[in-house]
């Protein structure tokens, strides 16, 4: 049996609507123009519909009948939280809420369905696949909301989630097709499809894309989801992508098969199949057909071929079986935020100066600089008096750490920014950059970082004179030096959209050392730098 997880019905709660029609001509007169009200206009009839005894024919007929509205406010009121720092402010944290709240209103509407045709209602006999279906869709939408924003959540609900698919197996019910007027691109769906297009796109390091790669995740998995079979037992052959597997006894979706006890409740998702797909549209995209032609939808060649690519990764690579080894470690460690800081600091400045003090102080004379570091949008603090943050580290290794803060306020993190590193035991920094954030449950910060190979060295960059929007400005960077056993070579750590390739520069070293350059290519480009290769003349 499903754990639906119901409260007893109350007779004093009073909706503004009671049955389907009643609904409609709610609906009608609902202001869609003012977004926050709508929905939480939403949010609290359709709560007071769920306390509210009815007979479950007419409960199923009215969630029917405002299914399309619920997800038109939804989808709108989401972007306000797409890619936004972490963690959320208290304004962002209450969208956030009520956008949880109201999917969960939904699937707590449905499974008080299901349990009246568990019960053997005879009104809702042939409504079993349908039932579940929007069962797992809203379930796992409460679950891919606190993902894509990075906020962690109950394992219960991947219990829940996986004991509803887990009765749709018993009963039969999980190919069935049942009308799905939503569905974008044809006019069914099945329990199986929708648990396939969850699992996936909460695989998928949702918390990762921005809205258009997230509506291109909705989308693929929609076409794709029911064709990926779920099956109890699994085969791999060297070279192919390996299966994936869950536990319908879990607390998690999907895992790599190294990381799941295998027993009469797992199954395995052949990720072959979706790796064949994911290579082939690729490489027809590059060699020129349209998205459209592949049934890609209306995004831009190279739009799609970067989302195949960083699916293929998510999906299809083994990421959870890592090449480097992380020891569990427990020790403090200093993050700074303001590259500009960690600059001063390296060049011998105090700590404790404001940006603008260290940026006057790094340049001394001269020209203003033709771009300093570009700030970290939605810090809400000020760098006076605050230069870093202490945080505890929990695994390392030399690729990166996982660090969770030691207090519950402080600065706002973005993912892919660069922070830089002191750990307790000496002055050295290292360079990082934030792969991943999440809120836990007590409401502290976690975060995962990639290290930059090699030891900062504070420089100061001139531009050559040829080009003239730079040409005698002095600009503060970060050289890395080279790394055999990693094989990386040097680079500089530049800000943000500072790099031309082949533009001629002169690097100054805090000793008075200089050194004639040529800037080569892009290694990386992220929230608020640029890592660049580079030929010394």
């Amino acid at each position: 049996m499903p754990d639906l997880s119901l409260e007893p019905t109350d007779a004093g709660a009073k909706p503004l609507f009671r049955d389907a029609a009643g609904c409609a001509k709610w609906l009608k007169q609902l202001q869609l123009t003012n977004l926050q009200l709508a929905h939480s206009q939403l949010l609290t009839q359709l709560n007071e519909l769920n306390r509210y005894p009815m007979r479950p024919r007419e409960r199923l007929n009215t969630l029917e009948q405002v299914r399309d509205t619920v997800h038109h406010v939804q989808n709108d009121y989401s972007r306000r939280l797409i890619s936004k720092p972490l963690p959320l402010n208290e304004n962002e944290l209450l969208v956030f809420v009520a956008i949880v709240g109201l999917w969960q209103t939904m699937s707590l509407g449905y499974r008080r369905c299901l349990q009246a045709y568990v019960d053997g209602d005879s009104q809702l006999a042939q409504s079993g696949a349908l039932l579940c279906q929007r069962g797992l869709l809203y379930g796992g939408k409460v679950i891919f909301e606190h993902l894509r924003t990075g906020y962690e959540f109950d394992a219960r609900l991947w219990q829940q989630l996986h004991g509803l698919y887990a009765f749709c197996e018993k009963k039969g019910l999980q190919l069935k097709e049942v009308p799905d007027p939503l569905n974008d691109f044809r006019a069914h769906s099945t329990c199986h499809g929708i648990y396939i297009k969850i699992l996936l796109a909460c695989y998928a390091r949702p918390a990762e894309l921005n809205h258009p790669q997230l509506q291109r995740l909705d989308h693929w998995l929609t076409r794709w989801g029911d064709t990926l079979p779920l099956e109890r037992s699994y085969t791999t052959s060297r070279g192919d992508a390996q299966p994936l597997a869950l536990d319908f006894d879990g607390p998690y979706g999907l895992r790599s098969i190294q990381l799941v006890n295998h027993g009469e409740n797992t199954r395995y998702l052949a990720m072959v199949p979706l790796s064949k797909l994911l290579r082939i549209k690729t490489i027809l995209l590059q060699q020129g057909q349209t998205p459209q032609q592949l049934e890609l939808d209306l995004y831009s060649r190279n739009d799609c071929i970067e989302s195949l690519i960083f699916f293929h990764q998510c999906w299809c690579e083994n990421r959870n079986i890592r090449s480097d080894q992380r020891d569990p470690v427990e020790k403090p460690a200093q993050i700074f935020y303001k590259p500009e800081v960690v600059h001063a600091l390296l060049s011998g400045k105090s700590p404790t100066q404001s940006a603008q003090t260290v940026n006057a102080s790094i340049l001394k004379s001269g020209p203003p600089p033709a771009q300093m570091w570009p700030g970290s949008p939605g810090n809400d603090q000020k760098m006076s008096g605050q230069a870093s943050e202490t945080w505890m580290v929990l695994n390392e290794s030399i690729l990166g750490a996982q660090l969770t803060r030691k207090e519950m306020q402080g600065f706002r993190i973005w993912r892919n920014q660069l922070i830089a590193l002191r750990f307790a035991d000496t002055e050295n920094f290292t360079l990082g950059v934030i792969s991943w954030a999440n809120v836990m449950l007590g409401g502290k910060l976690r975060v995962g970082v990639r290290y930059l190979p090699g030891a900062p060295i504070p420089v100061m960059l001139r531009a050559g004179d040829a080009d003239l929007q730079v040409s005698g400005n002095l600009t503060p960077a970060f050289l890395l030096p080279s790394v055999p056993d990693l094989k990386s070579p040097s680079s500089l750590v530049v800000p943000r959209e500072w790099f031309a390739p082949g533009r001629a520069i002169e690097i100054m070293h805090t000793n008075g050392k200089t050194q004639n350059a040529k800037l080569g290519f892009s290694v990386e480009h992220r929230m608020n730098y640029q890592r660049v290769s580079f030929t010394l003349m």
